[in-house]
């Protein structure tokens, strides 16, 4: 089964949780802080994270980039603060989920399963390759121009999948159908804030013969460019 690495200050929630994940035969390993998290991450390796934000030394929002940096390895932020910009925020620097204290130990479980079977290797994907872009999401390599881009599996996702069928309008619906399946808790802003985190990491590399779009009100396409136009 997994490792998972948990942080979190809070020693009741951190007990519960390491109870659980030895319940369905995960391996835990908790940290008290944000920088015994990091410590943890680089010598353990884990294969997932539940990440609470508000940490002494580092909050989890730091952890969370610094994560980022290295690894796109599934994160789950755990945290009491239920704002809208701070889990839109979580999102955009790279985790998977996001889920507001108090919660279901049974639903977090839920939840680890869910990122734990999208991060799992897929079988037989094809390899793209659209102008300067090349996918390989068997091993969630995408290259830019023969450069190596460091992206999260839902992003590598995101860019198979749109590239895999150029020109064709996916709704936000349909790639939360196709990505994170029927059993994801979150909304559709969820797909805006990955999408806007993959432009971001394409425009440093200067992409070239392709472009996501977006359709108002509609979703998003990958449109090819007419290097003749």
């Amino acid at each position: 089964m997994a490792k998972v690495l948990i942080a979190d200050d809070n020693q009741q929630i951190a007990s519960i949780l390491e109870e659980y994940l030895k319940s369905e035969g995960h391996t835990p390993y908790v940290a008290r802080d944000g920088q015994e998290a990091l410590d943890l991450f680089a010598s353990v390796q884990p294969d997932a994270v539940l990440l609470d934000v508000m940490m002494p030394r580092m909050d989890g929002f730091a952890v969370c980039r610094e994560i980022r940096r290295q690894s796109a390895v599934p994160v789950i932020m755990v945290t009491a603060r239920g704002e809208d910009f701070e889990r839109i925020m979580g999102l955009d620097i790279g985790a998977d989920d996001y889920i507001v204290k108090p919660f279901s130990p049974g639903e977090l479980m839920a939840r680890l399963r869910a990122v734990l079977r999208r991060a799992a290797p897929s079988a037989g994907g094809k390899v793209l390759v659209i102008g300067n872009l090349r996918v390989e999401p068997d091993n969630y390599a995408v290259q830019v121009g023969g450069q190596d881009m460091m992206l999260t599996k839902k992003e590598v996702e995101i860019l198979h999948l749109l590239a895999a069928h150029p020109g064709r309008v996916f709704t936000r619906e349909n790639l939360l159908e196709s990505l994170w399946g029927y059993d994801y808790f979150g909304d559709s802003r969820t797909v805006d804030s990955h999408i806007k985190r993959l432009r971001a990491k394409l425009e440093a590399f200067s992409p070239q013969g392709f472009d996501i779009k977006t359709i108002w009100g509609v979703g998003y396409k990958l449109e090819v460019q007419d290097d003749e136009a």
